[in-house]
């Protein structure tokens, strides 16, 4: 586990001040679906991410981010959404990296 240490997140120096917590919300939803025992409610996994689409609308940009993001932290943010779309209810996803 990584526990939100000794990495930064992948931002854009062109956001505002809100578009950075819209963005940095996913990301701690997707660290806490891998870091917390009891999960993230899926409600507010896809909450974040429809956030986050609002400032990063565009596919590759997304994409992108997301590449960079699971490379500093080990989490996808794309495994994520798609349990917490598929399944609902709590989403604790296992590491992929050792």
């Amino acid at each position: 586990m990584k526990s939100n240490s000794n990495y930064e997140y992948p931002l854009q120096v062109d956001w505002s001040t809100t578009d950075i917590v819209a963005v940095t919300s996913l990301y701690q939803c997707v660290e806490d679906a891998y870091e917390l025992s009891q999960g993230v409610s899926a409600t507010d996994i896809i909450a974040a991410y429809r956030a986050f689409q609002t400032v990063v609308p565009q596919k590759f940009e997304e994409k992108q981010l997301g590449r960079d993001f699971e490379r500093v932290s080990g989490y996808s943010i794309y495994q994520t959404v798609k349990q917490a779309r598929e399944h609902g209810g709590k989403v604790k996803m296992k590491e992929a990296r050792g």
